[in-house]
């Protein structure tokens, strides 16, 4: 940092941040209590009142340092005597520990805790070093370019996320702790920042005090690095999205557009997909292994690939991919008393029901008798329209191109013993409401 800003640290931020944060906005600080987050605290707390910005904080406390209780106490005690709101978060991190390590699992939960909370902007405290030493770290994770580019200082909220500032991405820990000291701040200290046994903590204690002695400038090296990369990730997107011809707004991928491209460029577009759906990133063996299947499978195959809690499937030659759906319990049976919404686990999802005239199943005739919701068993069959023919229910669910993953799990609505409709699919004949009468509308919200 220059050294004009160096002598003003809140001042370099405001000009940085004010131009960018409309009056009035609701700024939530990631708060652990470590020095980096208490001054942020500490300089959103001064800027606040001048652009009227309003100002909370959240401490996520993962209960995993036996001190972890003092540090929730210490935010709450600083919070209380600046009058800033604070939200104490308590999250296990048992259920993902094993899958994703100690501090991915942390910081998942982290960022699923900041999603939650009513703010216009969460800001975290994340600097020049943690920049350096995220690049470094990728790179040795064999990080493609998106996994090394630079993390960005303002970053736009999305369907599953809070936007996101970063004030001091350009303020090294040294700058933070001479800061911390001229104000008289105090702050917790991490007994695990010590633990070499981290891949962090190992290239801050022992490869980047070395390194600086070599290349004194290598945190602004790196950072200019990591800046090329996100470019270049830029680059990378804008290819995907001509490579795409507008298919990714909604719905499934075609699998021809990846079979027309090169292995490279279809990599490119199937990892971008994968992205714009919020997925997990596959690792590279997958992401190959998931290309084979949907280009070059038979046609009649069941392609399905696993990754990080998702699958990945084709289709009618498109590629679909959604959460893991949970084992469910085949014998499920749920009775409908006029309610307006009921879960319906096997998807899980939820099944809405609306009065309206005309349209949907005839609420009279359906009433006659008790009203259930129930799963295949075998054998079901169904008259679609007046003028048609009964159809067995698997070749209807074919011939109206359910995919085979759901058509297990879709729900199926009766009166009495008799199949009234499949949820999202066809209505019995009999029971489709004519026009003028009550009708009830039963869909997927």
């Amino acid at each position: 940092m220059a050294s004009s800003r160096k002598s003003n640290l809140a001042e370099s931020v405001a000009a940085h941040f004010a131009p960018l944060l409309p009056r009035h906005s609701h700024i939530l600080v990631g708060l652990s209590g470590g020095m980096d987050s208490v001054v942020l605290l500490h300089l959103l707390h001064i800027l606040a009142p001048r652009f009227e910005w309003r100002l909370s904080a959240l401490h996520v406390h993962h209960g995993i340092s036996p001190n972890a209780d003092a540090w929730a106490n210490f935010c709450a005690d600083l919070c209380a005597r600046k009058g800033i709101p604070l939200h104490i978060e308590r999250v296990d991190i048992a259920p993902l520990r094993d899958e994703h390590g100690i501090e991915a699992a942390a910081r998942k939960l982290r960022h699923a805790a900041f999603a939650r909370q009513p703010c216009d902007y969460v800001a975290l405290a994340h600097h020049a070093d943690d920049q350096a030493e995220t690049l470094l770290l990728q790179l040795l994770r064999g990080a493609g370019v998106k996994g090394v580019a630079a993390m960005p200082a303002v970053k736009s909220a999305t369907p599953h996320a809070r936007a996101i500032l970063r004030p001091l991405l350009d303020v090294s820990r040294d700058e933070l702790s001479e800061y911390a000291q001229q104000q008289g701040l105090r702050w917790v200290e991490d007994e695990s920042n010590a633990d070499d046994a981290y891949p962090r903590n190992f290239l801050r204690h022992r490869l980047l005090p070395l390194l600086e002695q070599r290349f004194p400038a290598y945190r602004d090296t790196l950072i200019r690095s990591a800046q090329h990369f996100a470019e270049a990730g830029d680059l990378l997107d804008e290819l995907a999205r001509q490579d795409a011809q507008d298919s990714l707004t909604d719905g499934p991928l075609d699998v021809s557009l990846l079979r027309a491209l090169s292995h490279s460029r279809a990599r490119n577009l199937l990892r971008y997909y994968l992205h714009m759906r919020n997925t997990p990133m596959p690792q590279a063996v997958q992401l190959d292994e998931m290309l084979h299947q949907l280009c070059d499978a038979r046609d009649d195959a069941a392609v399905c690939v696993e990754f990080g809690g998702w699958q990945l499937r084709r289709y009618r030659d498109k590629v679909h991919v959604f959460s893991a759906l949970a084992a469910f319990d085949r014998n499920l049976v749920l009775p409908w008393c006029g309610d307006a919404e009921l879960p319906w686990p096997a998807l899980e999802r939820t099944i809405s029901f609306r009065s309206v005239q005309g349209q949907g199943v005839s609420l009279a005739k359906l009433q006659r008798k008790a009203v259930t919701l129930r799963l295949r068993n075998g054998g079901e069959s169904l008259r679609p329209q007046r003028n048609a023919a009964t159809r067995s229910l698997k070749n209807l669910l074919q011939e109206r191109h359910v995919p085979p993953w759901q058509r297990e799990r879709l729900p199926l609505l009766y009166s009495g013993a008799e199949l009234v409709s499949v949820i999202g699919v066809a209505i019995q004949a009999d029971y489709q409401a004519q026009q003028g009468e009550a009708g009830l509308l039963v869909s997927f919200e």
